[in-house]
């Protein structure tokens, strides 16, 4: 793998953000620092990274928004969440259950984690799939842009 075949800055657009809690601002910030830790991203069709990257939702789809280390736009990416609206949500409602769980039921939150995992798995699947063939990304990146996809504004 390519050095350059990475993202090197990730934003969110502010105007697509879900409503804030301290919860999900964590999760957020911690899915960015983990994924400019490392992470593997290369566009089809481009070799000039590393890459910025903006999220952000267009007319009901997610906008991945792609400009290479000199802010040179490469390319939009547009995909239509329907394939991930429910894993989305799913996953939504098990990490309530579970931040709940935290304060409230300490025993139950093993299980509840086991959950969750499944989903940002089942997710982070379902999101290399939509961009099969746009951009080639490994499963721990899938996953970190998967949580920040959470973050966004989902339904219209």
């Amino acid at each position: 793998m390519s050095a350059a075949a990475r993202i090197a800055r990730i934003a969110l657009d502010e105007s697509s953000l879900s409503r804030r809690t301290p919860h999900l601002e964590q999760e957020r910030n911690v899915a960015v620092a983990d994924l400019l830790h490392e992470n593997y991203f290369q566009p089809r069709e481009h070799t000039g990274g590393p890459y910025a990257v903006r999220l952000g939702m267009q007319e009901n789809r997610l906008a991945i928004a792609i400009a290479d280390a000199d802010d040179v736009h490469v390319g939009l990416i547009l995909l239509s969440l329907s394939p991930l609206r429910r894993v989305i949500r799913d996953y939504t409602m098990v990490c309530e259950s579970y931040y709940e769980a935290l304060t409230t039921s300490p025993g139950r939150v093993e299980a509840i984690d086991v959950g969750r995992r499944a989903f940002h798995d089942e997710g982070s699947e379902i999101l290399r799939q939509r961009l099969d063939g746009k951009v080639e990304l490994d499963f721990e990146t899938a996953r970190r842009l998967f949580t920040l996809i959470c973050a966004l504004r989902t339904r219209g």
